[in-house]
């Protein structure tokens, strides 16, 4: 266990030989943030932002792809340029803007995925004021580049847990399931908070995105980190938390996003046309009960639930 990109990570594993990976582990994650991390003003996302002279790696080229993806999918409610908006929000690196109408039209010119291209290896942007942020699916992606590491080790069973975001393979010493929980998605910006399910988890990684953690009042006025790229306001709907199955945490951290951003009924319309992804929706009704959506798959993993 350890901290990297600002947040802590816990990896458990069986190895035959007993071999510890900590270092191997850390340094990863160390280079990971230098690739993509916007909160280090030298890593190869912070160059392509302020349009200096930078070589991209695999990192930072497996994040694009991917995102250019899951935003044509999600008809931009996932969308990666969004990180204009998130900073002047105060979510992001730097301090929060006064906002008004006209700050955020002045931004929303330079949000949407398709105003950039990679091509032969380097970003090409119409406008170089357009800035991207990985924040949303990069946690995921980390995962995922460990449990490729631990695999590459020789490694069968793990569980790889890098600030709410997991892997899991295998069994556990006791031939038990890896077992996952789901919080209850109660404001709450500094512990954790109470089960809402339970689940059992091999061979596949889960992301949960929410609006519980990560959010300011402001005269009365609650504002989630969440961004709507279309409207370049927090989003405002009754879903209050999306945790997604599926084969690459990545794809998980990122989807979970997008639903986040769609609200409850464009959310289920979506997971009803790609099958491949499990899904848990907690949200509320009129009267602020905590109701859940749970695909088939999904509900066939949950060992508890309150």
């Amino acid at each position: 266990e350890g901290y990297a990109q600002g947040t802590t990570y816990h990896i458990q594993y069986i190895d035959q030989k007993g071999k510890n990976y900590q270092k191997q582990i850390n340094q990863l994650l160390i280079n990971f943030d230098k690739s993509v991390s916007t909160y280090q003003l030298n890593s190869i996302i912070s160059k392509v932002n302020n349009n200096q002279k930078v070589k991209l790696d695999s990192y930072f080229t497996t994040c694009f792809v991917r995102a250019n993806e899951i935003y044509k999918s999600t008809d931009g409610a996932f969308d990666p340029t969004v990180g204009p908006l998130v900073n002047a929000w105060g979510f992001g690196p730097q301090k929060k803007q006064e906002i008004s109408s006209h700050l955020i039209d002045s931004l929303l010119q330079f949000v949407g995925f398709d105003l950039l291209e990679l091509k032969e290896n380097k970003v090409i942007k119409k406008d170089p004021r357009i800035a991207l942020d990985f924040n949303a699916f990069a946690q995921g992606y980390s995962v995922d580049v460990v449990a490729d590491l631990l695999r590459n080790k020789g490694v069968s069973s793990f569980l790889v847990e890098i600030g709410g975001e997991v892997y899991a393979q295998g069994k556990q010493l006791n031939d038990e399931n890896w077992i996952i929980g789901i919080e209850e998605p109660i404001d709450n910006q500094t512990s954790g908070n109470p089960y809402k399910a339970i689940l059992r988890l091999d061979g596949k990684a889960i992301a949960t995105s929410g609006n519980y953690r990560r959010y300011f009042i402001e005269n009365g006025v609650k504002y989630v980190h969440h961004i709507d790229p279309k409207t370049g306001y927090p989003t405002k709907n009754n879903l209050l938390s999306a945790s997604v199955i599926s084969t690459s945490c990545l794809n998980s951290d990122a989807t979970a996003t997008g639903l986040l951003v769609m609200g409850l009924e464009k959310a289920i319309n979506y997971l009803k046309n790609h099958k491949e992804l499990e899904a848990y929706l907690i949200y509320t009704d009129e009267k602020g009960n905590y109701l859940s959506y749970a695909t088939v798959g999904f509900a066939q993993l949950i060992i508890e639930e309150n």
